[in-house]
């Protein structure tokens, strides 16, 4: 039946993406006694000032797009596979939670390093080249990885896998947000991509995790990463950005006019710190979930070695929350929307926390996904609308560079919390997260005045 009903949904995104595409071809329907600059589909520079598109420019968009999903598939596949791993990681290398848990903060020194290093290559390096950057450092961390190196060894490749996951982060949010004038459908599947890859990597890591050569699940992702890697370079060609939309009918990335260097103007923006405060404490309470409720699950109310399923159950939510509640979304408002889902979170939570079932606990965290699933897309497409466009590109890689950084800091705390009281302290700090990232969200600045 979820099957079902995710195929329906994605299908019904996917025909409203098209009937969008269909309708922007027929609004700048190619005059062909006008004079066109293109010569071909590969001659640059494009003449874009006249805004037509033509069909094949129309395509290349969609093939930018989905090479941009895929790369967020695999961030998702990542943070999807610590559930399972982490009691079998624990059991190799003999650890506690607390050092089993440095593994999400060599991520989090990762990914704030690759926000960083993204302002700074945005304004001198093309993004193609960044998002092969980024794309090799996630495989070879994954290549250092599967052999199943001495833990220190094991732990250090993680800030790779952060560094690279924020670079790209960084890049494919910023385009995928400004493709459209009105993004959220798109950024919905964008972000449905995520996880699905984090539905898919629990069912197999959690195979993987009851095997002598648990570590060759990392085999799997290097496949994947390598896959992202020939796809970036085929599609994007080591090419700048504004050539990149030049080649698919838009204008070029709009300029700032002021003195003052892009670091100044993006840390003097109040909107760009609450959304980064904003998605570093909503992607870590995602990434606490899908980490450590497994462990939470088998420890406390008796689950197997099938209880990895559970973390797949959660990001399967997530992934099928950024579909399903599209039209709701539109209904009541993005600002409204993300209050409510976030109250509904903590009445979920709650049930799993003082609730003592496998099944009920099992279907409530799966509920959470799909009430957490859109708020990272919405947040996405409010910042277009509180951050000056010639800001975008860095803010928003500096925005969900910081916040995959909760993804580590905040599974961290509860590793550390649980060594110290027990497993049981992940709920009651879930709790206080989602209060935090509702009260955060109130704090948002209203959208910018436009001419």
């Amino acid at each position: 039946m979820t099957t079902t009903l995710e195929l329906k949904n994605l299908s019904r995104t996917s025909n409203q993406l098209d009937s969008e595409e269909v309708h922007h071809e027929n609004r700048y329907q190619v005059d062909e006694n006008a004079p066109v600059a293109i010569e071909s589909r590969t001659s640059t520079p494009v003449d874009v000032s006249s805004g037509k598109l033509a069909k094949w420019q129309i395509m290349k968009k969609r093939i930018h797009f989905a090479v941009f999903c895929f790369g967020h598939l695999l961030s998702g596949w990542n943070d999807g596979s610590a559930g399972p791993l982490l009691p079998r990681i624990q059991q190799v290398y003999q650890i506690k939670f607390t050092i089993a848990s440095l593994i999400f903060v060599l991520a989090c020194a990762g990914f704030v390093s690759g926000a960083l290093a993204n302002l700074y290559l945005s304004e001198k390096v093309k993004m193609g080249k960044i998002l092969v950057l980024a794309a090799l450092l996630q495989l070879v961390s994954f290549a250092i990885q599967a052999p199943g190196l001495p833990f220190p060894a094991f732990v250090a490749s993680y800030f790779l896998t952060g560094a690279g996951i924020a670079l790209q982060h960084a890049q494919s949010n910023s385009y995928v947000a400004s493709l459209d004038t009105d993004n959220s459908a798109r950024l919905s599947v964008f972000h449905a991509m995520y996880g699905f890859g984090a539905f898919s990597a629990p069912l197999v890591a959690t195979q993987f995790s009851q095997m002598p050569r648990w570590s060759f699940y990392y085999l799997v992702s290097m496949g994947i990463a390598s896959l992202n890697l020939l796809l970036i370079l085929s599609v994007f060609r080591l090419r700048s950005k504004d050539d990149c939309r030049a080649e698919i009918g838009l204008e070029p990335s709009e300029k700032g006019t002021s003195d003052h260097s892009v670091f100044r103007q993006i840390f003097g923006l109040r909107s760009v710190h609450t959304l980064a405060a904003f998605i570093f404490v909503y992607v870590g309470t995602e990434v606490t979930i899908g980490g450590w409720i497994v462990t939470f699950v088998i420890q406390r109310r008796g689950g197997g070695a099938d209880s990895g399923y559970i973390s797949s159950g959660f990001f399967g939510g997530l992934m099928l929350g950024r579909l399903i509640l599209l039209p709701l979304n539109k209904l009541l408002g993005l600002r409204r929307v993300v209050i409510l889902y976030a109250l509904l979170s903590i009445g979920l939570e709650l049930t799993v926390w003082f609730v003592p079932s496998l099944v009920e606990n099992g279907v409530a965290v799966s509920c959470i996904g799909v009430l957490l699933g859109p708020l990272y897309p919405i947040a996405v497409s409010v910042a277009g609308t509180v951050i000056p466009k010639w800001l975008f590109t860095g803010s928003i890689g500096w925005i969900a560079g910081f916040g995959q950084a909760g993804g580590a800091a905040l599974p961290f705390i509860t590793g550390t919390m649980a060594d110290g009281v027990g497993i049981s302290s992940l709920h009651p700090l879930l709790v206080a997260m989602m209060c935090v990232m509702a009260g955060l969200w109130t704090l948002i600045p209203k959208p910018l005045k436009t001419d």
